[in-house]
């Protein structure tokens, strides 16, 4: 691997110093490296990815990777994140390391909505709008009613983002590398509700009830923190996975499980 591109937050490397850097010590091992703008265009030959910022900057640049089948690499310049491998003090070590050849690639599932031309590597949220009142939400699986939540949303999430808001509601933590559709209600009004988690080959539909017609009652759909479209009551939304998938290079031999138990110590 010797062509990459550098995508950075300019609120986390400030100056683009780190940018800079990186891209003249590629340029002097050999290498070939260009540097994009969030939700620029990829340069032709890019063979991967340096996502410079924290997992929120990675998940947003994991869309357009995944759509061009290009792996990517996150080099945290903020808290302590589960996406991002790299920390600035080891990325020049890293650039040697890909261009010897020394990582593996993992694949991480997304998901998709039916008719809604987005992705999400994390999670599809789908939560009230406007009034502060509790919805009524149907959810089924593959046209089968599943459970009825009284809450204030519904979070359907893949196993990579089971560390993110899913895990904030209450959601299981899921190994990120594993095949399957978590579905968390968002603070139920209902003490035996619980996460369900249902195969990657399942289809998830959501479908807004009404609960009080004299309101206005609307809720919005998140696709990785980006809000996609709104529901009425009657409206509904498939989630299901998608066909592409977001591939992560992986240099370090640190397992998830480290990873877990340094997040859960705060450090």
């Amino acid at each position: 691997m010797k062509n990459f591109c550098i995508i950075a937050n300019p609120y986390k490397d400030k100056d683009y110093r780190l940018t800079n850097k990186m891209k003249s010590f590629i340029e002097l091992k050999g290498g070939s490296c260009r540097t994009v703008r969030e939700g620029g265009e990829l340069p032709p030959f890019t063979e991967g990815i340096f996502v410079l910022g924290g997992d929120g900057t990675l998940i947003r640049t994991a869309k357009i990777a995944s759509e061009q089948d290009i792996p990517l690499i996150g080099v945290n310049l903020g808290h302590l994140g589960y996406l991002c491998e790299l920390e600035e003090r080891n990325a020049l070590c890293a650039v040697e390391e890909l261009m010897k050849g020394n990582y593996i690639v993992e694949e991480r599932m997304m998901l998709s909505g039916e008719h809604v031309p987005r992705k999400a590597l994390n999670d599809v949220v789908i939560c009230r709008k406007g009034v502060l009142q509790l919805m009524e939400l149907l959810v089924s699986v593959n046209g089968e009613y599943l459970n009825t939540f009284r809450a204030d949303g519904v979070i359907v999430a893949t196993p990579t983002g089971s560390t993110g808001y899913s895990m904030s509601a209450g959601g299981p933590i899921i190994d990120p590398k594993a095949r399957m559709i978590l579905i968390t209600p968002i603070n139920a009004h209902d003490l035996n509700a619980k996460s369900i988690i249902v195969s990657e080959k399942d289809a998830v539909t959501i479908e807004l009830r009404s609960r009080q017609p004299q309101k206005r009652e609307q809720a919005e759909v998140n696709f990785d923190g980006e809000c996609a479209l709104s529901l009425s009551p009657g409206d509904s939304i498939t989630i299901r996975a998608s066909e592409q998938r977001t591939k992560i290079i992986k240099l370090s031999k640190i397992s998830f499980l480290e990873i877990l138990r340094r997040k859960m110590r705060g450090f």
